[in-house]
């Protein structure tokens, strides 16, 4: 089954989709949206597109593990999507996804600072990469 991976941002969205082994995560073009609902129709048209048959949408999890206004934001936004698709849509914790992003373009020799587009596809493949391990380890259909 394909899984689309939303990293989102109220100007970017980075976004990953899985092969439809679920074992591979390949980075998508990062979206640059205005609004909520542009962000939300664009998205839905990347996961139809993509053949996704399921969305994860980051949830940007405070590191004590509660939701602050991030988490809360990214929740509207996995609502606003949940109208535009019949497709279902988890959230997932997404702690630390643009550190490891950062740190693997680094490590790539790409300076982040004028990348902030990379930045946003890395997190949203680190996302789903960590997602596609929960489901492989059995711990439930959906983490």
């Amino acid at each position: 089954m394909r899984i689309l991976a939303v990293d989102w941002g109220e100007r970017r969205i980075g976004l990953a989709v899985s092969d439809p082994t679920g074992v591979i995560a390949t980075a998508l073009a990062t979206l640059t949206v205005r609004s909520a609902d542009e962000a939300a129709v664009r998205v839905a048209a990347a996961a139809s597109e993509n053949e996704a048959e399921r969305i994860v949408v980051g949830l940007p999890l405070r590191m004590s593990g509660e939701r602050g206004a991030a988490a809360v934001a990214a929740e509207r936004f996995a609502e606003a999507l949940r109208r535009r698709t019949e497709i279902p849509i988890d959230t997932y914790d997404e702690r630390l996804t643009s550190a490891l992003s950062q740190r693997r373009l680094h490590e790539r020799g790409v300076r982040t600072g004028h990348a902030k587009g990379l930045v946003d596809a890395g997190a949203a493949v680190a996302l789903l990469e960590s997602y596609l391990q929960r489901l492989a380890s059995g711990r439930g259909d959906t983490p």
